[in-house]
């Protein structure tokens, strides 16, 4: 995979269990935030997943849009694109209904010192978010960050594990899922509530963090020695099958890959592929942001995509100087502050 056209290809070919659950999931699908790191692929994935079943609905797509590149590539790709401040609540109550909604919308990076914003994106929308949309299933998409750090061997934390973030980031994704929770038993709205720890393709994540510090030959801190990630691809698919999942109270789930991922063994990978010698700083804490998917998988299978192949993946895209985001996931805070 060299280009950003074979990219899109990979993270927009739907599987055969999403085509057959689009055929079941009736009405339109609005997705708020589209144009985030996910949002677009997302909306690809949606649209071919719709032609492949033989279904018809609507794909709207709402954002600002502050890059309209990515609007009218999404408009050519047959998505309804509704340009809109989610905070300005005229924007939003003209949005049109529909029957279900993903819901991407957020404010991680720069958290600290513009907390303010942060919270009204975060923990003020979601109420606004759910009286427009009382008549339709949501799923909200939210963080593993809510999760205290628990032991490397533990298997990561489950949807038992009570919360306990660490960090106004944090907090406020804990508070965006109380307050949709509120209006879930309010109004009785179907809701998945979707944590996920972290998804990766080849333009952003913590596995081409690990790369480019290998490639450069810059010290990898190894406090925070392990970590979770998916596949973007199977992220999103994921988060379109879950609107089959919904319910009230809303479900919990945890969306990742199945490994407790060891960085040290990871960057070690990375330098056989890039044929460079890892440098390493400090000893891993015992405690590390960790997530159990297991009914993740038992809904929906084991991810696609292996973490041998991201791992290569990535490793090709470094060494073809591939194009970044520039959206680091900051996977090794350990204090909280984005």
């Amino acid at each position: 995979m060299k280009t950003i056209a074979e990219l899109e290809e990979k993270l927009s070919k739907p599987s055969p269990a999403l085509v057959k659950d689009i055929q079941q999931i009736d009405g339109d699908i609005l997705l708020l935030g589209v144009a985030g790191k996910m949002g677009p692929s997302l909306a690809r994935l949606l649209v071919r997943a719709i032609q492949e079943a033989g279904v018809t609905k609507e794909v709207f797509g709402v954002s600002r849009f502050s890059n309209e590149s990515i609007k009218q590539e999404l408009e050519t790709e047959g998505i309804r694109c509704i340009r809109a401040d989610l905070l300005d609540d005229g924007d939003l109550q003209a949005l049109p209904l529909a029957k279900n909604v993903i819901y991407l919308a957020g404010k991680k990076f720069g958290t600290t010192g513009e907390a303010h914003t942060t919270w009204a994106m975060n923990a003020y929308l979601p109420g606004r978010v759910s009286e427009k949309f009382r008549d339709s299933r949501i799923v909200v998409f939210s963080s593993g960050n809510v999760y205290p750090f628990v032991h490397y061997a533990s298997g990561g934390a489950s949807e038992t594990t009570p919360p306990e973030p660490l960090g106004e980031y944090a907090q406020s994704c804990l508070g965006r899922e109380r307050i949709f929770e509120y209006f879930s038993h309010q109004y009785r709205i179907p809701m998945l509530i979707y944590r996920l720890n972290y998804a990766i393709d080849m333009r952003y994540g913590n596995l081409l963090e690990i790369g480019k510090m290998v490639e450069k030959g810059q010290p990898i801190d190894l406090r925070s020695g392990h970590m979770n990630v998916i596949w973007q691809g199977d992220a999103n698919e994921i988060a379109i099958r879950s609107l089959l999942h919904v319910s009230s109270p809303p479900r919990l789930l945890n969306v990742t890959g199945p490994e407790t991922v060891s960085i040290r063994q990871v960057a070690g990978k990375f330098g056989e592929l890039l044929n460079k010698t890892p440098v390493f700083i400090n000893e891993p804490e015992p405690m590390a942001l960790l997530s159990n998917a297991s009914l993740c998988h038992r809904l929906f299978g084991y991810p696609s995509v292996s973490l041998l192949e991201m791992i290569e993946m990535t490793a090709a895209w470094i060494r073809e100087d591939g194009a970044t985001l520039n959206k680091p996931t900051h996977f090794q805070e350990r204090e909280g502050k984005f």
